[in-house]
C-alpha cells in the first residue's frame, strides 16, 4: 500500500474495484465503515454485488475482464472536464503525451460498450473520485488475477497521477494482499526476480552482494514463477520442489495439471500444520509452527513490520520453519547456522535497505513501516510524497485486451471465482475449525436466476460445472448478486473446487494466472447426491 489503513477512515472518496473488502479484509472495511460516518463518497466496481455495494454512493458492474476499458473511460471524462492536476502530471510525471493519444480513443460512449457501465455511472465515478480533494484506491485480487493483470495495476496508477491523488494522506494507490504476511515474502525476495528488497538477481553488484552476505555463488538468472515450476516438472526440467505452506492443489489454477505435475516430481517435500491436499502427494513432510507457536516478523498489507512473539509451545515433532529450511539447505550443501529469529533479521537489516533501520529493540515498541533506512528514521507511512521510486512517475499508454478465453456457444457463460465469508483460501485452516465449518459445511456455485430458468434448475439442487479443463458437481444458488450469464464460485472446498476449471493462462508481464474469468457450462443435474470433481 502507498498509504496506512488508519488513513482511510480519513478520505473523502473511497473507489473499491477487485476487493470483496468485508469478506476478505473486514479490519479494512471497518476502516471504510468509519470513513462513511464522516461523510465519505464510496465508489464499488464489482463484477458481483458484493456487500459493500449496498452502502456505496455508486456502484458499477463492469464486464469480466474490463476493467482497463472502464478506467480508460474514467480518465477520458476527467481530462474533457478539466477534473485532472495538470501541475502534478508536469511536475512529477512523464510519458503523459503518449498515455493521451491512447485515452482520447476511449471515449464514454466506446468505454461503456466494452465495459458495460453506462456513461452516466462512468461520469459519476470520474467526478466524485477526481474533484474529491483525499481520494484513495483499494484494490486486490478482482484487479490481479488476469492475464492483463499489469495492466490494471497500471491503469490505477495512472488514475491516481492523473489527478494527483497520490503522495498525500488518505489518498494513493492501495493493494490489500491476500494472505497474512504476503507482503514479507515479498519483501524477503519471495520473487523469482529478485533478492531481499527487491533487489534485481540480474544487477552483477548486487549479486555480488549476496554473495558475499550468504557465501555462496549465485547464478545471477531470473527464476521460474509457480506456473512455470509445475511446467518445468512435467517436462523434466525441474527435478524437486519444496512447498512451504501453500497448497497448490487447492489454490492453483487447471488442479488436474497440478496434482500432474507434483506427481511427476522426482522429490516433492511439503511444510505445513496441515496435511493438505499437496502434502498427501509428498515424498517428505515436515510437520511446521503456528503463528502463535513461533517468534519472529510479519509485515503486513502497509508494509509495517511487526513483531511476532511465541505464545504457546508447538505439538509434536512441529518446528519454525527457519530451523527446518536451515537444516534442509544443510543437507544440501549449503550450511546455516542461525541461532535465532533475531540473528537473521539482523542480516536482513544488513542487506535490505528498506529495512536497515529496524531490529526487534525498535520493534518491541511497536509496528514500523518500510522504508526505515537508518536507526533514527521513524518509517514511512506514505510513499511518494517528493518523488516516486523511479524518480518521476510513469504514465502507461495501455490498450484494453479482453479475456484470454470467451464464451462459445459450447461454453457460453463466464465464471468468477473468490471467497465466501466463512472460508479462506484452500479451507486447509477454517475447514479445521468446527464453527467455521458449520457455517458453511459445503460449497456452492452463485447462479442468476434468470439464468436458472433457462437451464431448468431450482436452488438447492446440484449442477454440474464444465470448463475446457474438467468439471466440478456442486450445490446452486439462486442470487441477484452475480449477473445473467455469470457464475461465481469458490475455491475453498476440494471437493468442488473453482480451480478445477478455471484457466491458466498467464499475464506476460509477472506471470499471475486468470483466475477471474473462464468460459463455463452449467448442466442440471437428477441427483442431488453431493459434489464431485472429475478430470
Amino acid at each position: 500500500m502507498t498509504n496506512s489503513i488508519p488513513e482511510i477512515e480519513d478520505a473523502d472518496c473511497i473507489f473499491v474495484t477487485g476487493s470483496n473488502t468485508t469478506v476478505a479484509h473486514p479490519l479494512v472495511a471497518h476502516r471504510i465503515y468509519r470513513a462513511k460516518a464522516k461523510g465519505a463518497k464510496l465508489i464499488v466496481a464489482d463484477p458481483r454485488r458484493i456487500h459493500l455495494a449496498s452502502m456505496a454512493d455508486v456502484y458499477i458492474r463492469q464486464n469480466l475482464g474490463s476493467d482497463v476499458a472502464m478506467l480508460n473511460g474514467i480518465m477520458n471524462i476527467i481530462i474533457a472536464n478539466g477534473w485532472h492536476d495538470q501541475t502534478f502530471v508536469d511536475e512529477r510525471t512523464e510519458g503523459f503525451d503518449k498515455f493521451l493519444e491512447v485515452i482520447k480513443n476511449y471515449t464514454p460512449e466506446r468505454a461503456s460498450e466494452i465495459c458495460g457501465v453506462s456513461v452516466e455511472d462512468l461520469t459519476r465515478v470520474a467526478e466524485l473520485y477526481a474533484r474529491s480533494e483525499k481520494s484513495t484506491i483499494l484494490y486486490a485480487m478482482g484487479i490481479t488475477q488476469h492475464s492483463h493483470g499489469v495492466d490494471n495495476v497500471k491503469s490505477l496508477a495512472n488514475l491516481a497521477m492523473l489527478t494527483g491523488k497520490i503522495g498525500k494522506p488518505s489518498t494513493g494507490v492501495n493493494p490489500l494482499r491476500g494472505q497474512n504476511n504476503v507482503q514479507g515474502a515479498c519483501d524477503m525476495g519471495g520473487l523469482p526476480n529478485v533478492y531481499p528488497a527487491y533487489q534485481a538477481v540480474t544487477d552483477e553488484g548486487v549479486k555480488k552482494k549476496f554473495e558475499n552476505a550468504w557465501q555462496a555463488q549465485l547464478s545471477g538468472k531470473v527464476g521460474y514463477t509457480i506456473m512455470e515450476m509445475m511446467h518445468g516438472l512435467e517436462d523434466g526440467s525441474v527435478k524437486g520442489m519444496v512447498v512451504l505452506g501453500e497448497n497448490p492443489v487447492g489454490s492453483d489454477p487447471d488442479v488436474n495439471h497440478v496434482k500432474h505435475a507434483l506427481q511427476s516430481a522426482e522429490f516433492l517435500a511439503v511444510i505445513d500444520i496441515f496435511l493438505t491436499d499437496t502434502a498427501k502427494l509428498a515424498h517428505v513432510v515436515f510437520p511446521a509452527t503456528a503463528f502463535a507457536e513461533k517468534e519472529g516478523t510479519f509485515t503486513n498489507t502497509e508494509r509495517c513490520v511487526l513483531r511476532v512473539r511465541k505464545a504457546v509451545d508447538p505439538p509434536g515433532e512441529a518446528r519454525p520453519d527457519w530451523q527446518i529450511i536451515c537444516d534442509l539447505s544443510t543437507r544440501f550443501g549449503l550450511p546455516m547456522s542461525y541461532a535465532s529469529p533475531e540473528e537473521i533479521f539482523r542480516e536482513i537489516a544488513s542487506v535490505a535497505p528498506s529495512y536497515a533501520g529496524l531490529s526487534y529493540e525498535r520493534l518491541d515498541k511497536g509496528p514500523i513501516p518500510w522504508p526505515c533506512p537508518t536507526a533514527d528514521h521513524p518509517g514511512t507511512p506514505i510513499l511518494h510524497t517528493e518523488r516516486f521510486a523511479r524518480g518521476k512517475g510513469l504514465f502507461h499508454a495501455i490498450e484494453y485486451r479482453p479475456p484470454e478465453e470467451l464464451v462459445d456457444d459450447e461454453f457460453p457463460m463466464q465464471l468468477t471465482t473468490g471467497r465466501f465469508f466463512p472460508h479462506y483460501h484452500t479451507g486447509t485452516m477454517t475447514r479445521n475449525s468446527p464453527s467455521l465449518h458449520k457455517e458453511m459445511p459445503e460449497g456452492h456455485i452463485e447462479l442468476h436466476p434468470a439464468d436458472a430458468v433457462d437451464l431448468g434448475i431450482k436452488d438447492g439442487e446440484y449442477a454440474r460445472i464444465v470448463s475446457r479443463r474438467g468439471e466440478v458437481e456442486t450445490k446452486v444458488l439462486l442470487t441477484d448478486q452475480v449477473d445473467r450469464g455469470t457464475i461465481f464460485m469458490s475455491f475453498h472446498f476440494m471437493e468442488a473446487n473453482a480451480n478445477v476449471l478455471t484457466n491458466a493462462a498467464l499475464d506476460p508481464i509477472c506471470k499471475i494466472p486468470e483466475y477471474k474469468v473462464c468460459a463455463v457450462r452449467v448442466e442440471k443435474l437428477d441427483a442431488t447426491s453431493g459434489a464431485t470433481a472429475a478430470g
